[in-house]
């Protein structure tokens, strides 16, 4: 599948997952803006949007490094009208940018709960509401959220509430959003990993990174672009990577193992998944 023409607005990608599926997209040959907070180097969060744009471009895609806050209603504006004046239109939204802090309610500071729920949920709601002028128009508009399946089940909630609640708030975008936008041909789905993802982000918050039994964000980045090739009548769904690479017949998921030889069975498996998601893998 080519994605010559196709201009993608990538939120919070000047690393780890968000980088990966930009570079995915470029080697398909989409033009990508990477619209993120981190324009300098930072020695304990390594990447940048120009770092990100230069990976884009050596991929084969075009790039558009653009610093911005999706809090910010203001900046959000200016990044969109930045990236149509670049490449002419926008066709797909990739809602990538997301908060993290995983404690209790007791230990979860006010200032932590704001982030997390300003930057998940309003600011997935934001840069979709202001992209949705130009999604109209495209011929093949999709918008995809990096969110996780929807399960009301006490054990999601108990240990960290306020991160679960900011999390799910994405994943009920993706279902409104997909019902609301149907009229207009836009494909509006959720993508989930099966299994944990080692990023720099992670390993600043965990020990993730003596762990062997990850995936790399690749494997997030494939099940991006299978989910960009279905038709626009697929919409409304919260995906598990693995589930929609192995429907698309990838039946090697070694090739996404952080440390090679590692068995798909003894991966760590990731959050918010239910019996149901398992049963499907």
């Amino acid at each position: 599948m080519s994605l010559k023409d196709t201009v993608v607005f990538i939120t919070g990608g000047s690393r780890g997952i968000g980088e990966a599926i930009a570079v995915r997209l470029a080697k398909e040959g989409a033009s990508i803006a990477i619209a993120a907070k981190t324009a300098d180097p930072n020695s304990k969060l390594p990447g940048t949007i120009y770092t990100t744009a230069k990976a884009i471009e050596a991929a084969g895609g075009k790039a558009l490094p653009v610093q911005c806050d999706i809090r910010d209603e203001e900046q959000v504006q200016r990044a969109i009208d930045q990236t149509v004046a670049a490449f002419g239109h926008l066709d797909v939204v990739i809602n990538n940018a997301s908060a993290i802090f995983l404690e209790s309610t007791e230990q979860t500071p006010a200032k932590r709960y704001d982030l997390m729920h300003n930057i998940n949920g309003r600011g997935t709601w934001l840069v979709t509401k202001l992209a949705l002028p130009h999604l109209k128009k495209s011929r093949n508009p999709r918008v995809l959220t990096l969110s996780p399946p929807l399960d009301m089940s006490p054990k999601w909630f108990e240990k960290a509430p306020a991160y679960t609640m900011a999390k799910y708030n994405m994943s009920m975008l993706v279902v409104g959003h997909a019902g609301e936008f149907a009229k207009h041909g836009i494909a509006v789905n959720g993508l989930w990993p099966y299994t944990v993802i080692e990023t720099a982000a992670l390993n600043m918050i965990s020990q993730s990174k003596s762990k062997p039994n990850l995936r790399t964000p690749e494997i997030m980045a494939d099940a991006t672009l299978e989910l960009l090739k279905k038709p626009a009548t697929f919409t409304g769904n919260l995906c598990i990577d693995e589930v929609v690479l192995r429907e698309a017949g990838v039946r090697d998921m070694a090739r996404y193992a952080l440390t090679p030889g590692t068995r798909d069975e003894d991966m760590e498996l990731d959050g918010f998944l239910s019996e149901a998601d398992h049963a499907r893998v």
